[in-house]
């Protein structure tokens, strides 16, 4: 009986020195608010976009349904990109203000499985109006890019992406 009066003490103690959480607010959060905060950035982002573009008047820009923009600057007279093959590039990523990303180093290149790895959506996209020996620039919209998180080391959350890049050679596998 007095093990079970010493544990009913030594609960009541746990218990009494346990701070009251204060209760969650609730997330006032909706489909209809999280699409209209979507249209907000692609609206903001396009004019963003724009503005980038006045500057540049001789970047041919094409505009595809997605929101890529690209402009082959250079053409090439190799073996066009598709689906399933090896693509290897070499590229420069930039954002609208000119802030340097990422870029292979002189003689480097990377490869990557067009619409089978986890490259850029707008890059999987834009890769496909290429021939080897081309030299594209793509402007790629946040939702073809690296979205609403970012990549967690160079590009911020939210962001239009400058991309150069050089179809070097395709291989299939």
């Amino acid at each position: 009986m007095r093990k079970y009066g010493f544990l009913s003490v030594l609960s009541l103690m746990l218990f009494a020195c346990q701070e009251e959480q204060a209760p969650v607010p609730a997330i006032d959060w909706s489909q209809e608010k999280s699409s209209n905060f979507s249209k907000n950035v692609a609206i903001d982002e396009d004019l963003d976009i724009k503005m980038y573009l006045e500057q540049r008047k001789s970047w041919q820009m094409i505009e595809t349904g997605s929101g890529l923009r690209y402009f082959i600057y250079q053409k090439g007279t190799g073996e066009k990109a598709a689906s399933g093959m090896i693509a290897e590039v070499k590229f420069d990523i930039s954002l609208l203000d000119g802030t340097k990303c990422y870029k292979t180093e002189n003689g480097e290149t990377e490869t990557f499985k067009i619409d089978r790895s986890e490259i850029e959506t707008g890059v999987q996209e834009g890769i496909k109006y290429m021939r080897v020996g081309d030299k594209a620039k793509f402007i790629v919209p946040s939702h073809l890019g690296h979205g609403l998180s970012g990549d967690f080391e160079k590009i911020p959350p939210l962001t239009t992406l400058v991309i150069d890049l050089e179809l070097v050679a395709l291989s299939v596998k």
